[in-house]
């Protein structure tokens, strides 16, 4: 389905500003999560590893749903599916409050409130891209900021509500707080299509051709019946030659089959029909499925899109764990509470924004490339995480956090850099894989992470296995963007086409 021309501009600054405020609600606290990450090692005494499953899931499960949220929102469209993701995370906090122990928050607020996010963030970057064509690359970064910004707030919001209200008011407050996503989701008025203003109301008669989708001949219904009537006609003439005896004597007259026999016209053609229907629904659905397997196939054959989703997955693994475990860091290095002027999330959190919005802007520019911008971020991770160890003291941690939270804003540039691989028609589907890997890779790094901790009771390994993954996935997704690759495919020679000769024989 074409859409109307992105407007970039008008309305869609609206959907701007109500996708920054679904982003700041919805992501405040699963990425403050740090904050609640001390309480409820305080609280339920688990080890780091086992603890940390409920912030990396909160993070992850909705990345990992990707698939299924592009889905959703090609399916039903941003505005239904942001109302319902609103319950869904103003639920899940409000769940969170009643947990008696680690396992029941892995499903209230890692799954639900997990799944939620996933669901919202699809939601406001598909908008957002429908809606912008030149200023993408602007409104991605401020639609983004959002989630950075609250979690610069949230990070001390939370702090003051444990202080006033406890660890379970505090989860109680913030999820009332997540309705307010309801009101956000009610302005976002989708794009009409292009070929049409409204949507078309189909005729119950011409149901059935809507789901042909196959190019081959069709029996129609008048055939189909014409087919029913001979079986019957054979059933009949079978009967009447069978033997004469005691078999077909003792064959019990059944009325059913006799009403079978005489059933009228109308019946058998309402048979017809649907047995016709539910033949050309099964087509419809196997051919949608097979358009699905075809284009994810050549998708991975685009050898960035596939480095694409192997850096995604790295820099998720290495890049995550700090918001969540900065804290905790800290702490661990005998940092003194009267030190922190300002919480180390905070500082990611605004650092973040500030990335988010300054590399948006930068990605609009022509003569810079949005792909090796990208690349370059992942870089300077990789070695700002390995720096991690070597850092003892607030100041230190205080400006590799807000390092990190700079360019761990590339996230507004990644669904530019995506649209640039694949198009805007594959936009949604190839967002959706690759979500689903940096889902899997959020998952699993602050596990990671923490195992390492119980293992060593020390980060430094931690943080040098991090580091290391995130400057593995550049480095890949730097050899596969270079330009010498096309070089090479062009200077291929194209093999040239065999030519036979036939010569006829003469008979003189």
């Amino acid at each position: 389905m074409e859409f109307q021309k992105s407007p970039d501009g008008g309305w869609g600054w609206v959907i701007v500003t109500v996708s920054f405020f679904t982003q700041f609600l919805c992501y405040g606290s699963p990425l403050a999560v740090g904050v609640l990450y001390i309480e409820w090692l305080d609280a339920f005494g688990e080890g780091k590893g086992k603890t940390a499953w409920v912030g990396s899931l909160a993070s992850g499960v909705g990345l990992l749903a990707s698939p299924v949220c592009s889905l959703c929102v090609s399916s039903f469209g941003a505005r239904p599916v942001t109302i319902f993701s609103g319950f869904l995370v103003a639920g899940g906090l409000m769940l969170s409050s009643l947990a008696p122990n680690i396992y029941f928050l892995f499903f209230s607020y890692g799954i639900i409130v997990g799944l939620g996010c996933g669901l919202l963030y699809t939601a406001t970057v598909t908008i957002t891209c429908q809606y912008f064509d030149s200023r993408r690359g602007l409104a991605l970064g401020l639609i983004s900021t959002g989630s950075s910004v609250g979690l610069f707030i949230y990070a001390a919001l939370q702090r003051v509500l444990i202080e006033f209200y406890g660890l379970d008011g505090c989860l109680l407050i913030v999820g009332a707080l997540a309705l307010n996503i309801l009101a956000c989701g009610s302005l976002m008025r989708p794009l009409q299509p292009s070929d049409s203003p409204f949507p078309e109301k189909i005729a119950p008669e011409n149901v059935l051709d809507r789901y042909s989708t196959y190019n081959e001949k069709e029996k129609s219904l008048e055939e189909n019946t014409i087919i029913l009537d001979r079986s019957y006609r054979s059933e009949d003439k079978c009967n009447s030659t069978l033997p004469r005896g005691d078999w077909r004597q003792e064959t019990p007259k059944n009325p059913a089959a006799a009403a079978h026999a005489k059933e009228p016209e109308p019946y058998r053609k309402k048979v017809v029909e649907q047995t016709y229907f539910c033949k050309q629904l099964a087509k419809r659905k196997w051919q949608l499925y097979r358009n699905y397997c075809g284009e994810t196939v050549s998708l991975f054959k685009n050898k960035v899109f596939s480095a694409l989703f192997i850096a995604i997955l790295l820099f998720d693994i290495g890049g995550f764990p700090p918001s969540l475990l900065m804290e905790d860091v800290a702490r661990s290095s005998n940092v003194r509470e009267e030190d922190f002027t300002i919480p180390l999330i905070s500082i990611i959190g605004i650092m973040t924004a500030v990335g988010k919005l300054l590399l948006g802007i930068m990605a609009d520019f022509k003569w810079i490339n949005t792909l090796y911008l990208y690349v370059a971020t992942l870089i300077i991770t990789g070695l700002a995480l390995c720096a991690i160890p070597l850092a003892k003291s607030y100041v230190t941690l205080a400006i590799l956090s807000g390092i990190l939270g700079f360019l761990t804003g590339n996230w507004s540039i990644f669904p530019y850099v995506t649209t640039k691989t694949v198009g805007i028609d594959k936009l949604a589907h190839a967002y959706g894989i690759l979500m689903f890997f940096a889902g899997l890779g959020n998952s699993l790094g602050p596990p990671i992470i923490g195992w390492f901790y119980d293992w060593t009771q020390t980060y430094d390994i931690a943080f040098y296995f991090s580091g290391c993954c995130v400057l593995l996935g550049g480095f890949i997704l730097l050899l596969a963007a270079l330009p010498c690759w096309d070089t090479c495919n062009k200077k291929l020679p194209k093999p040239a086409p065999t030519t036979f000769f036939y010569k006829v024989a003469s008979n003189v």
